[in-house]
């Protein structure tokens, strides 16, 4: 059923549910560590709901699963920015930045129900 489950968290994603996107994929994930697809997708709906803590620590697992993946250097590094330690960031910049991947200018911030609720 992981598939499934899977495709269910790719359509609350697209949907920018976020927050419900984290909560499919989280199982999955911790089910199957391996699976960088899924590693990637939870990253991302972390970082769109301000789970910042969250994506940091899913963008560090998909660089160990994928260290040649410049994209991944560059989730964290977003992530680290927008956690305000723009200094470590610097660092995953520069590696996306050797791998071909240029820096986001106009990082995109999503804003859910479930955000303004608090």
């Amino acid at each position: 059923m992981t598939y499934e489950d899977y495709q269910r968290g790719c359509l609350f994603f697209d949907a920018k549910d976020y927050a419900e996107a984290g909560r499919i994929l989280a199982p999955i994930v911790e089910r199957d560590p391996a699976n960088r697809a899924a590693v990637e997708l939870l990253g991302r709906a972390y970082f769109h709901s301000a789970q910042l803590g969250r994506a940091e620590e899913t963008f560090r697992r998909l660089v160990d699963l994928d260290p040649t993946n410049g994209w991944a250097y560059e989730a964290l590094a977003r992530t680290l920015e927008r956690r305000s330690r723009p200094a470590e960031a610097q660092r995953y910049r520069k590696l996306a930045t050797a791998m071909g991947i240029a820096p986001t200018e106009h990082p995109t911030l999503s804003i859910t129900a479930a955000n303004l609720a608090d």
